[in-house]
Protein backbone atom coordinates (compact mmCIF):
# COMPACT_ATOMS: atom_id res chain seq x y z
CA UNK A 1 0.00 0.00 0.00
CA UNK A 2 1.24 3.48 -0.92
CA UNK A 3 4.63 2.28 -2.14
CA UNK A 4 6.29 5.72 -2.15
CA UNK A 5 5.23 6.56 1.40
CA UNK A 6 8.45 5.49 3.06
CA UNK A 7 7.38 6.67 6.51
CA UNK A 8 4.48 4.22 6.32
CA UNK A 9 6.35 1.28 4.81
CA UNK A 10 9.81 1.66 6.37
CA UNK A 11 9.49 3.99 9.38
CA UNK A 12 12.98 3.18 10.73
CA UNK A 13 14.81 3.99 7.49
CA UNK A 14 17.23 6.88 7.08
CA UNK A 15 14.87 8.76 4.78
CA UNK A 16 12.02 8.41 7.28
CA UNK A 17 14.16 9.91 10.01
CA UNK A 18 15.28 12.69 7.67
CA UNK A 19 11.68 13.58 6.76
CA UNK A 20 10.78 13.69 10.44
CA UNK A 21 13.73 16.04 11.01
CA UNK A 22 12.46 18.22 8.16
CA UNK A 23 9.04 18.30 9.81
CA UNK A 24 10.58 19.40 13.11
CA UNK A 25 12.68 22.08 11.44
CA UNK A 26 9.62 23.47 9.69
CA UNK A 27 7.69 23.53 12.95
CA UNK A 28 10.40 25.73 14.45
CA UNK A 29 11.13 27.77 11.33
CA UNK A 30 9.08 30.75 12.45
CA UNK A 31 8.90 32.17 15.95
CA UNK A 32 6.40 34.97 15.36
CA UNK A 33 3.96 33.19 13.03
CA UNK A 34 3.03 29.53 12.96
CA UNK A 35 3.65 27.88 9.59
CA UNK A 36 0.42 26.20 8.50
CA UNK A 37 0.49 26.28 4.70
CA UNK A 38 3.64 24.97 2.99
CA UNK A 39 4.38 24.90 -0.73
CA UNK A 40 6.74 22.21 -2.05
CA UNK A 41 8.33 23.04 -5.40
CA UNK A 42 11.48 22.40 -7.41
CA UNK A 43 13.45 23.91 -10.27
CA UNK A 44 12.61 21.35 -12.97
CA UNK A 45 10.59 18.12 -13.22
CA UNK A 46 12.04 14.90 -11.82
CA UNK A 47 13.70 16.21 -8.66
CA UNK A 48 11.33 14.38 -6.31
CA UNK A 49 9.09 17.16 -5.02
CA UNK A 50 5.94 15.00 -5.04
CA UNK A 51 7.73 12.25 -3.10
CA UNK A 52 8.90 14.79 -0.50
CA UNK A 53 5.47 16.47 -0.31
CA UNK A 54 3.64 13.18 0.27
CA UNK A 55 6.05 11.93 2.92
CA UNK A 56 6.21 15.29 4.67
CA UNK A 57 2.41 15.35 4.84
CA UNK A 58 2.53 11.85 6.33
CA UNK A 59 5.14 12.94 8.89
CA UNK A 60 2.90 15.76 10.10
CA UNK A 61 -0.07 13.38 10.22
CA UNK A 62 1.89 10.88 12.31
CA UNK A 63 2.67 13.65 14.79
CA UNK A 64 -1.05 14.09 15.43
CA UNK A 65 -1.79 17.07 13.16
CA UNK A 66 -4.81 17.06 10.86
CA UNK A 67 -3.17 17.30 7.45
CA UNK A 68 -4.41 17.98 3.96
CA UNK A 69 -2.13 17.34 0.97
CA UNK A 70 -3.21 19.36 -2.09
CA UNK A 71 -1.83 18.58 -5.54
CA UNK A 72 -1.73 22.02 -7.16
CA UNK A 73 0.59 20.89 -9.96
CA UNK A 74 -2.48 21.06 -12.16
CA UNK A 75 -0.60 20.27 -15.35
CA UNK A 76 1.34 17.14 -14.38
CA UNK A 77 0.68 16.38 -10.72
CA UNK A 78 1.10 12.76 -9.65
CA UNK A 79 -0.25 12.51 -6.11
CA UNK A 80 -3.14 10.36 -7.36
CA UNK A 81 -0.55 7.83 -8.54
CA UNK A 82 1.23 7.89 -5.19
CA UNK A 83 -2.05 7.23 -3.37
CA UNK A 84 -3.36 4.75 -5.93
CA UNK A 85 -6.49 6.69 -6.77
CA UNK A 86 -8.26 8.26 -9.74
CA UNK A 87 -7.93 11.86 -10.89
CA UNK A 88 -11.39 12.42 -12.29
CA UNK A 89 -12.00 15.50 -10.15
CA UNK A 90 -9.84 17.68 -7.95
CA UNK A 91 -8.52 21.19 -7.37
CA UNK A 92 -9.01 22.45 -10.92
CA UNK A 93 -12.64 21.29 -10.93
CA UNK A 94 -13.30 22.80 -7.51
CA UNK A 95 -12.03 26.22 -8.56
CA UNK A 96 -14.84 26.38 -11.12
CA UNK A 97 -17.43 25.81 -8.37
CA UNK A 98 -18.56 27.61 -5.24
CA UNK A 99 -15.48 26.69 -3.17
CA UNK A 100 -17.07 27.54 0.17
CA UNK A 101 -19.96 25.14 -0.38
CA UNK A 102 -18.21 22.43 -2.42
CA UNK A 103 -14.61 22.11 -1.13
CA UNK A 104 -15.32 19.11 1.12
CA UNK A 105 -16.63 17.09 -1.85
CA UNK A 106 -13.18 17.18 -3.47
CA UNK A 107 -11.23 15.98 -0.43
CA UNK A 108 -10.50 12.27 -0.14
CA UNK A 109 -9.68 10.46 3.06
CA UNK A 110 -6.69 8.11 2.96
CA UNK A 111 -6.15 4.90 4.90
CA UNK A 112 -3.69 6.81 7.08
CA UNK A 113 -4.98 8.50 10.21
CA UNK A 114 -5.12 12.32 10.05
CA UNK A 115 -4.13 12.48 6.36
CA UNK A 116 -6.49 13.64 3.60
CA UNK A 117 -5.72 14.55 -0.01
CA UNK A 118 -7.07 16.71 -2.79
CA UNK A 119 -5.85 15.65 -6.22
CA UNK A 120 -5.21 18.03 -9.12
CA UNK A 121 -8.25 17.28 -11.25
CA UNK A 122 -8.48 17.67 -15.01
CA UNK A 123 -5.91 19.85 -16.77
CA UNK A 124 -7.54 23.16 -17.72
CA UNK A 125 -6.34 25.57 -20.43
CA UNK A 126 -5.54 28.23 -17.82
CA UNK A 127 -3.87 26.76 -14.69
CA UNK A 128 -2.09 29.99 -13.72
CA UNK A 129 -5.30 32.01 -13.91
CA UNK A 130 -7.12 29.48 -11.74
CA UNK A 131 -4.37 29.50 -9.09
CA UNK A 132 -4.27 33.29 -9.07
CA UNK A 133 -8.03 33.64 -8.76
CA UNK A 134 -9.93 35.05 -5.81
CA UNK A 135 -11.54 31.62 -5.45
CA UNK A 136 -8.17 29.97 -4.83
CA UNK A 137 -7.24 32.58 -2.23
CA UNK A 138 -10.57 31.97 -0.52
CA UNK A 139 -10.02 28.20 -0.68
CA UNK A 140 -6.63 28.44 1.01
CA UNK A 141 -8.16 30.46 3.85
CA UNK A 142 -10.94 27.87 4.23
CA UNK A 143 -8.47 24.98 4.31
CA UNK A 144 -6.37 26.73 6.97
CA UNK A 145 -9.47 26.94 9.14
CA UNK A 146 -10.17 23.21 8.82
CA UNK A 147 -6.70 21.64 8.95
CA UNK A 148 -3.64 22.08 11.14
CA UNK A 149 -1.25 21.78 8.20
CA UNK A 150 -1.87 22.09 4.45
CA UNK A 151 0.90 20.88 2.14
CA UNK A 152 0.75 22.03 -1.49
CA UNK A 153 2.64 20.00 -4.10
CA UNK A 154 3.27 22.60 -6.80
CA UNK A 155 4.72 22.78 -10.31
CA UNK A 156 8.46 23.26 -11.00
CA UNK A 157 9.47 26.91 -11.33
CA UNK A 158 11.94 27.01 -14.22
CA UNK A 159 10.35 26.49 -17.59
CA UNK A 160 8.24 29.59 -17.97
CA UNK A 161 5.43 28.54 -15.63
CA UNK A 162 4.17 31.02 -13.05
CA UNK A 163 2.03 28.54 -11.08
CA UNK A 164 4.39 28.15 -8.11
CA UNK A 165 5.28 31.85 -8.05
CA UNK A 166 1.58 32.66 -7.71
CA UNK A 167 1.11 30.01 -5.02
CA UNK A 168 4.25 31.16 -3.23
CA UNK A 169 2.58 34.48 -2.47
CA UNK A 170 -0.45 32.76 -0.91
CA UNK A 171 1.18 30.34 1.54
CA UNK A 172 3.13 30.76 4.77
CA UNK A 173 6.34 29.29 3.38
CA UNK A 174 8.03 27.53 0.47
CA UNK A 175 10.39 24.54 0.46
CA UNK A 176 12.55 23.93 -2.63
CA UNK A 177 13.48 20.36 -3.54
CA UNK A 178 16.78 19.80 -5.38
CA UNK A 179 18.21 16.51 -6.64
CA UNK A 180 21.69 15.43 -5.57
CA UNK A 181 24.21 15.74 -8.44
CA UNK A 182 21.39 16.68 -10.81
CA UNK A 183 20.26 20.18 -9.87
CA UNK A 184 22.96 22.73 -10.70
CA UNK A 185 23.76 25.59 -8.35
CA UNK A 186 22.90 28.11 -11.07
CA UNK A 187 19.49 26.51 -11.57
CA UNK A 188 18.82 26.47 -7.84
CA UNK A 189 19.87 30.12 -7.57
CA UNK A 190 17.50 30.98 -10.42
CA UNK A 191 14.64 29.27 -8.58
CA UNK A 192 15.51 31.07 -5.36
CA UNK A 193 15.69 34.43 -7.12
CA UNK A 194 12.32 33.91 -8.83
CA UNK A 195 10.68 33.21 -5.46
CA UNK A 196 12.41 36.17 -3.83
CA UNK A 197 11.18 38.45 -6.61
CA UNK A 198 7.57 37.73 -5.61
CA UNK A 199 8.51 38.02 -1.92
CA UNK A 200 7.76 34.38 -1.14
CA UNK A 201 8.93 33.14 2.26
CA UNK A 202 11.60 30.52 1.47
CA UNK A 203 11.88 28.14 4.41
CA UNK A 204 14.77 26.07 3.05
CA UNK A 205 16.04 23.55 0.53
CA UNK A 206 15.73 19.76 0.63
CA UNK A 207 18.53 17.86 -1.08
CA UNK A 208 16.91 14.70 -2.40
CA UNK A 209 18.40 11.41 -3.63
CA UNK A 210 21.78 11.70 -1.99
CA UNK A 211 23.17 8.15 -2.10
CA UNK A 212 23.12 6.12 1.07
CA UNK A 213 24.29 2.71 -0.10
CA UNK A 214 21.14 0.57 -0.21
CA UNK A 215 18.69 3.45 0.03
CA UNK A 216 17.24 4.91 -3.12
CA UNK A 217 16.13 8.11 -1.45
CA UNK A 218 17.89 10.18 1.14
CA UNK A 219 17.53 13.80 2.01
CA UNK A 220 19.15 16.68 3.79
CA UNK A 221 17.45 19.91 4.86
CA UNK A 222 19.14 23.27 4.64
CA UNK A 223 17.60 26.33 6.22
Amino acid sequence: MYQELVLNNDPKSVISETIRTLRTNLQFSSIDKKIRTILITSSVPGEGKSFIAANLALAFAQSGSRVLLVDCDIRKGRQHYIFGSHNRAGLSNLLLENVEEKYAEYIQETKIKNLSVMFRGVTPPNPSELLGSAKNKMLIDILKENYDIVIFDSAPINGGLTDSLIMGTLVDGVVIVAAYKETSISLLNSTKKSLENVKANILGVVLNRANNKSKKYYGHYYG
